[in-house]
């Protein structure tokens, strides 16, 4: 059947989503076609049970504790209890999710065995516009819900940001360079993810609050997994920092162990970041990272090869390297300097924006 027809059929007696099941969307972006003058907009989202208090439950966290070599004490803390309860759900597989937007009723692509699913919504300008209108969408923010059963009050909510083709868009990591993780030291990194309240980098909220006001949009790029979202994003409101499309690992106790959650991410940030710039050919972009891991080279490879597109690469040095040492001259190599700066305060970054319109 038809999606289009499916979703003219479908009621709120239709609705896969059982009371014990929990719906989480991710925030993502959309560009116009100029040509054909429509919007489409890519959903993902995530549905799962959660895994109640039970013996079982008890003994998969005593198996993350071990993973995560810590002892029972931290087990013990409210902390890891909440967070790692993100790891230990059942995923939902086969969920035909439906959400709706404005007037119109969508049924998004079966999920997968992973709980995860994804669709697109198509609107022609006219109707984004309207609906941005109706909603009193601010930077162009468009909320959708997912449909629930009769007498099922819950809410589920879901953002799409619509992104003109010019302007200035910010990729930034998190770890370390808007939170404090301290990738370098294993044991710190572990006891920042699941063990303490999440802190943000001094001076750094106050940066992104200013670029935004700037009309500067967003795409927040982690190695960390979609089981660490809600929390991430929680932190990111709650410390000030603006609201922008999420991008993260997918992580399977099945695929890997859990260290895999803190190996390097050279070769999942460049298929995450092309796409965006790929996506908006005009626009200009600020990429801003941290030396603890590979950040300074992926970035450098990324501005060689989307040479007008990136305006600025940002590097927040927690790894005590000058500008000048061997790492920077060798991987900046070619990339003319006024184009990359490593810093160490966060003032130091904050007239980035009005710089690249000098």
């Amino acid at each position: 059947m038809f999606p289009a027809l499916l979703a003219a059929l479908f009621t709120q007696a239709d609705s896969p989503i059982k009371s014990d099941e929990v719906v989480i969307f991710f925030p993502t972006f959309a560009r116009l076609d100029p040509e054909k003058q429509t919007w489409t907009l890519p959903i993902h989202g995530w549905i799962y049970e959660p895994e109640m208090d039970s013996i079982r439950r008890r003994l998969a966290l005593g198996m993350l504790r071990r993973a995560l070599d810590l002892d029972e004490n931290d087990a013990e803390t409210a902390y890891f209890k909440q967070r790692a309860r993100a790891f230990l759900v059942d995923n939902e597989k086969g969920k035909k999710i439906p959400i709706r937007l404005g007037e119109r009723t969508i049924v998004l692509d079966e999920s997968d065995e992973r709980g995860h699913f994804r669709g697109e919504v198509r609107l022609t300008a006219d109707e984004a516009k309207k609906l941005l209108a109706a909603q009193k969408g601010k930077t162009g923010w468009l909320d959708f819900q997912a449909v629930l059963r009769e007498g099922d009050n819950r809410s589920f909510s879901g953002r799409v940001q619509l992104i003109g083709d010019e302007g200035v868009s910010v990729i930034t990591d998190i770890d370390d360079t808007i939170k404090i993780s301290e990738v370098t030291n294993k044991k710190a990194l572990l006891a920042n993810t699941f063990l303490r309240e999440y802190r943000a980098v001094p001076g750094m909220p106050e940066v992104y609050a200013k670029w935004a006001e700037g009309q500067a949009v967003f795409h927040y790029v982690s190695a960390s997994p979609w089981q660490l979202y809600e929390f991430l994003d929680e932190f990111r409101g709650k410390a000030g920092y603006p609201s922008g499309s999420f991008h993260m690992k997918t992580f399977r106790w099945k695929d890997s162990s859990f260290l895999a959650l803190f190996q390097s991410p050279e070769k999942y940030k460049p298929g995450v970041i092309e796409p965006i710039l790929k996506a908006f050919p005009q626009r200009k972009f600020v990429l801003v990272g941290d030396s603890g891991e590979k950040d300074p080279e992926i970035y450098a490879a990324l501005a060689r090869k989307f040479e007008s597109q990136i305006a600025q690469v940002l590097i927040r040095d927690v790894t005590g390297e000058a500008a000048d040492v061997e790492r920077y001259r060798k991987c900046f190599e070619g990339i003319p300097r006024q184009r990359w700066r490593i810093f160490k305060d966060a003032k130091d970054i904050a007239g980035v924006l009005q710089d690249m319109k000098k």
